[in-house]
């Protein structure tokens, strides 16, 4: 046991997604995009309990289906286009410690829309946390194919300017390593969450758990969903629950 543990690790899904329909349950590789949530989950043994935080009875009946836990549904409330994640983890994590009678030391974010995520991923996630007291979390990042500190550029009045002014590198190689945020894993100690509303971010101390591009998949449009399937039905892309 560490200041970690036990640890609750949560699938937000709710049913209302506007930029693709139906994406939380969409088939993808053969399996319902959640399922690839909840089997990686399943090869993490510091995850003391792993649920499904959604809104709708369609989504929670394919989530058991394939092995999900689904204990309450999410209220409405929570479930709005412009809901803050920070307010459905606090509920998340208030109602399992109800009905448990105990408290979890840390909670873990699973968003369905990153497939791409490894059991060895979250397995860095928690080292990285258990390594270093002062952090109140480990948050997956990639960096990008293109460095923004070199070619990022914005439009003032109608013409080009550097995106970062400060740094005017004539080299690639010149400019800083640029990390992105990228969705796969958010590991948290409760404290942080519960003190946390939206802007997280500026809340806390973060490590980063640097999680190759490749796999780091965000899928928000079909476009995006087609992309990832292309890359793990090919194989560029392995998962150990999938028979390649």
């Amino acid at each position: 046991m560490t200041a970690l543990d036990p640890c609750i690790a949560v699938i937000p899904a709710r049913g209302g997604s506007k930029g693709l329909p139906g994406k939380n349950i969409r088939p993808l590789c053969g399996l319902p995009l959640i399922a690839h949530a909840i089997e990686c989950a399943k090869r993490v043994p510091r995850i003391a309990r792993t649920i499904v935080s959604t809104d709708s009875e369609e989504i929670a009946e394919v989530a058991r289906a394939h092995g999900g836990d689904v204990p309450f549904l999410r209220p409405a409330e929570l479930a709005q286009d412009g809901t803050p994640t920070m307010p459905v983890l606090v509920h998340a994590l208030d109602e399992l410690e109800r009905l448990e009678g105990r408290a979890y030391a840390s909670l873990l974010l699973l968003e369905p829309t990153s497939p791409g995520r490894l059991p060895e991923d979250i397995d860095a996630a928690f080292r990285a946390l258990d390594a270093d007291p002062d952090a109140d979390g480990a948050i997956g990042c990639s960096q990008p194919s293109f460095n923004p500190f070199y070619v990022g550029v914005v439009e003032q009045q109608g013409y080009l300017a550097r995106a970062f002014p400060g740094i005017a590198a004539v080299r690639r190689q010149d400019v800083p390593p640029f990390l992105r945020i990228n969705g796969t894993l958010y590991l948290w100690r409760s404290a942080l969450v519960r003190r946390t509303e939206a802007a997280w971010l500026d809340a806390g101390r973060y490590r980063a758990v640097e999680v190759p591009e490749q796999r780091a998949f965000s899928i928000d449009d079909l476009w995006e969903f087609h992309l990832a399937e292309l890359a793990i039905g090919a194989g560029l892309v392995r998962l150990p629950w999938l028979a390649q």
